[in-house]
């Protein structure tokens, strides 16, 4: 049965407007990115940077160790921490020690941009989700996807701030199936199962079986990346201060848009995910009245 779902305009965004009310920095909120393995630390970096781009107020990567100052460097706008690690791979159980201060101090947190390997980032979701604010929001992307299921004792912790980014497979995966045939239904499954906001292929759905559809998007955002800036773009505004679904309806809806005019000025295969987020600040500032 097809699931109704309201379009996201231009309108309804103008009327769905995320605070701007800040006298500094503090006030936009912290994101604290945890992902990074050696091998992919630019898939935190992505996401880190679109945070900013879309006005949180302060970041932090979470990133393994030995990637942890190219990384300051890389995205000098950030802090930046570094994740213990064994034998070349980030060492989920001893992270809560080296992130209590800035888990302590996060608005969001968002677990999975180049995360690479399941075991490892198992053990770092049961290790660092215990720890997260009660009153910070959770965006779950990747890796994280697709080993969440199997942490159900997590489950009740992140109920009701969550936001989960999957893609098809992961959404399969997130359901116990082999495959997903609507996702539209799928996706309301996964809301209702866990308590989260779903972003997925433009759609965005809440726990309470609410759903919006964005207009836009194409095939040149299934690239390297892009997932990375969704997720990015999300943890951004909820930083700010948005709630779960509209946090998620105004990072999708620029990430799709955004994916839109690069394919127009660019070719549709052509753009890279660090364009993706390049793009944003003028559609927001297209969208702010």
């Amino acid at each position: 049965m097809s699931i109704r779902a309201e379009l996201i305009t231009p309108a309804l965004l103008r009327q769905w407007q995320v605070s701007r009310d800040a006298e500094g920095k503090d006030d936009r909120g912290t994101v604290l990115i945890v992902g990074g393995a050696r091998r992919t630390p630019g898939a935190a970096l992505l996401a880190g940077r679109t945070a900013l781009r879309v006005g949180a107020g302060r970041l932090t990567l979470a990133v393994a160790e030995s990637v942890a100052v190219a990384s300051a460097v890389a995205l000098p706008e950030s802090g930046a921490v570094g994740l213990p690690e064994r034998n070349g791979r980030i060492d989920g159980a001893a992270a809560p020690e080296a992130l209590a201060e800035d888990l302590a101090a996060a608005s969001v947190v968002a677990v999975g941009p180049g995360l690479d390997n399941a075991e490892d980032t198992a053990d770092l979701l049961r290790a660092v989700v215990p720890g997260i604010p009660a009153e910070a929001a959770v965006v779950l992307d990747a890796y994280a996807l697709g080993v969440f299921r199997d942490l159900p004792e997590l489950h009740p912790l992140l109920s009701g701030r969550l936001v989960l980014t999957p893609n098809r497979t992961e959404a399969a995966r997130l359901l116990g199936r082999k495959e997903v045939d609507d996702a539209a239904s799928a996706a309301a499954d996964i809301a209702r199962t866990y308590g989260a906001v779903v972003t997925s292929q433009g759609r965005i759905t809440a726990p309470d079986g609410r759903a919006w559809e964005v207009p836009a998007g194409n095939p040149g955002l299934a690239t390297s990346g892009s997932g990375d800036v969704l997720a990015g773009a999300v943890a951004g505004f909820l930083a700010r201060g948005a709630a779960p679904e509209q946090g998620a309806c105004w990072g999708t809806y620029l990430h799709a848009t955004a994916g839109d005019r690069l394919s127009s000025s660019k070719g549709p295969l052509s753009f890279l995910a660090s364009e993706l987020l390049e793009a944003m600040p003028q559609i927001m500032a297209e969208l702010t009245v």
